[in-house]
């Protein structure tokens, strides 16, 4: 009996009927699982639990953070990446995993344009440069003298490599001329208590877990890396005001899905996610952290990311940053 295959037409017509009918579907059917590529106690892992704690509470349904640490983001990033697209795993995503790393590694097992539906950028974040009190500065000014009177003799730390801390840092003694070496960790929590200790004698890094530290007097704050000060902390100058003009970087935070995943749902969860940052609650806390609540649309948080790879890609080949 002679066979026929069916025509390029009615796949597509097939598929899209299937894509119709899962878009349809109530959502979300199950748990949902918001990946963080790094440690517990960060900014992406805090940020993330504020979100997912209100967005249980309206879909009715259990949200549970997965810390999935490493390689500068990149595990929990794949992880994300190669999930089933179904809008039940979406990924807390940073300026290091959506900006830097696609410049900082020449082959990463995702595409971050590609590979990924955004929802929504949540927050823009300061980075906040602190030293151990021991340190005898507290400004930027005494700390750029202290290096160049000690070059290279110092370790400073960053939650790992191409990381927006270890970035801003190399900014830094790119526009200062100093020399301070760089030792990576595996997210904020071992930075902050080295720090403390004084294994290291400082760090730049995301401000929001660094609050209370600089507030019970175990750290000392000098700056902050964004153009403008913060309602958290008025009183810190940024860098680009303490003698280095045009000085900017920062650290940003969004949602985004596997590709794949339907527009409806995709939308839903913006909306959702717009909702949660204008709760009081919400805005209050991430302002109390320095965090900037944004919450925007999939297009614009599109455009955004693509953007904020160009920018990285211009800092590493200036800064001439290569993997250690």
């Amino acid at each position: 009996m002679k066979q026929t295959m069916p025509c390029f037409g009615a796949l597509m017509l097939s598929y899209a009927s299937v894509t119709s009918a899962q878009a349809q579907q109530p959502y979300p059917t199950k748990p949902i699982r918001i990946l963080v590529a790094y440690t517990p106690a960060g900014t992406t892992d805090i940020l993330a639990r504020a979100i997912g704690q209100k967005m249980s509470e309206s879909f009715g349904q259990p949200v549970v953070i997965d810390n999935r640490p490493g390689a500068n983001g990149n595990i929990g990033t794949d992880v994300a990446a190669k999930a089933t697209p179904d809008g039940h795993t979406i990924l807390m995503v940073t300026a290091g995993t959506h900006g830097v790393n696609p410049s900082l590694y020449r082959k990463l097992p995702w595409d971050a344009v590609k590979d990924f539906a955004p929802i929504s950028l949540t927050a823009i974040v300061p980075n906040i440069l602190v030293v151990n009190p021991s340190v005898p500065v507290k400004s930027v000014k005494d700390f750029v003298t202290h290096l160049k009177a000690n070059p290279n003799k110092f370790n400073y730390g960053s939650p790992g490599i191409g990381s927006t801390g270890h970035m801003s840092m190399e900014l830094l003694k790119t526009m200062s001329g100093t020399s301070i070496q760089h030792v990576p960790y595996k997210g904020s929590a071992g930075v902050i208590a080295d720090v403390i200790g004084g294994q290291i004698i400082a760090t730049i890094d995301n401000m929001p877990p660094y609050l209370p530290q600089v507030k019970a007097g175990k750290l000392r704050a000098l700056a902050l890396t964004t153009t403008k000060r913060s309602p958290a902390m008025p009183d810190l100058p940024t860098i680009a005001e303490s003698g280095f003009t045009g000085y900017s970087a920062g650290s940003w935070f969004g949602l985004v899905a596997p590709a794949g995943v339907a527009k409806p749902i995709v939308d839903k969860l913006a909306t959702e996610h717009q909702r949660i940052l204008k709760l009081p609650d919400v805005s209050e806390r991430f302002a109390s952290l320095g965090a900037e609540s944004v919450g925007d649309r999939p297009e614009q948080f599109a455009a955004f990311i693509k953007s904020e790879i160009a920018k990285w890609a211009k800092v590493i080949k200036d800064a001439n940053v290569e993997l250690q």
